[in-house]
């Protein structure tokens, strides 16, 4: 009996695998394409405000003009959208949404002046009450984040070109480069919003890539 429980229980998950891989990715895509769509369009048709934030945008982007900031916000969400429905280019334009994301965090919801965890706590919330306001745009990066990880899955264009190019299957590889590539993926962008945590992560990354580097030299 308990043979055929486990034989079944994974005769069930092999087929939602099976079945994630074509449609896990493409509610991200689809939900994430809307949503920056909106913002894109909303800049687009509205006036440059960056200019009174200008001061609060993370390095290197405050040292960016407002009119060029907001330029590469606008296309790059519109962009992104169009991208992310495609799922064409996906796994770029989901890391460029990332630090995007990261930066609209830093400058315009991020609590300004916290001291404790529990002040931060204050500003995962959707108000204007001047504690912050990161719950959406956070949401919003960890639902890109498996986008950038795994791609924009089957139902994709992404997928197409691949299959005509690839001489072979991909294979998810799990080494010391790919763990390093990971800390630097999400510890860069993360510094924008931590300074100390995010540097830490890119720094634990850069040092396995070097590791992967000298022990294959």
């Amino acid at each position: 009996m308990r043979n055929t429980l486990s034989e079944r229980w994974t005769a069930l998950t092999e087929r939602l695998d099976g079945v994630g891989d074509w449609l896990a990715p493409l509610g991200l895509r689809l939900i994430l394409a809307w949503e920056f769509w909106e913002a894109g369009i909303e800049k687009f048709r509205g006036e440059n405000w960056f200019a009174s934030i200008q001061s609060d945008f993370p390095f290197p982007f405050d040292r960016v003009p407002p009119d060029l900031s907001w330029t590469l916000a606008t296309w790059f969400e519109l962009g992104g959208a169009v991208a992310l429905l495609l799922g064409l280019g996906t796994r770029f334009f989901a890391f460029n949404l990332f630090v995007l994301t990261m930066v609209a965090t830093a400058s315009v919801h991020w609590p300004m002046n916290w001291q404790t965890l529990q002040d931060l706590a204050m500003g995962y919330a959707i108000s204007d009450k001047g504690f912050g306001n990161f719950k959406l745009p956070l949401i919003f990066a960890v639902m890109l984040l498996p986008l950038v990880f795994k791609g924009a899955g089957r139902f994709s264009l992404d997928a197409l070109i691949a299959g005509r190019l690839a001489t072979r299957p991909l294979q998810g590889v799990q080494d010391t480069l790919a763990w390093g590539l990971a800390g630097l993926v999400i510890g860069l962008p993360l510094s924008l919003l931590l300074p100390t945590l995010g540097l830490t992560l890119a720094a634990i990354g850069l040092l396995l890539v070097a590791l992967d580097r000298l022990l294959l030299a």
